[in-house]
């Protein structure tokens, strides 16, 4: 897919919705590892549990949301996020929105 020359103020909004993106997913996944820290906290699990799971965390979703975001382009990454519920159109510049229909119909 070739990359869309989109108005400045677009380009703007974009780069701040896909970091908002980012934002709301890091936090839906840290809160999973939160879980985990309680559990140790309360004896649920070993030192080494909580270890392996931070690991996990730091191999499993950490790295794919660094790499999504960080590599990514602002308007894949928003479009997917609109398409998964992270972020909602009614949230969005409809200017914003429109820009990336064709983006949204592929993703959705």
């Amino acid at each position: 897919m070739p990359v869309r020359d989109y108005p400045k103020h677009v380009k703007k909004a974009l780069r701040e919705w896909s970091a908002e993106a980012h934002e709301r997913e890091l936090h839906r996944e840290l809160a999973l590892l939160d879980r985990s820290f309680d559990q140790w906290r309360s004896g649920k699990i070993g030192s080494g549990e909580l270890s392996a799971r931070i690991h996990a965390y730091e191999m499993g979703p950490s790295r794919e949301l660094y790499k999504r975001y960080n590599s990514g382009l602002p308007d894949v990454n928003v479009a997917s996020a609109l398409a998964e519920g992270i972020l909602t159109r009614e949230e969005m510049p409809a200017d914003v929105v429109e820009a990336i229909e064709n983006l949204l119909n592929f993703y959705q």
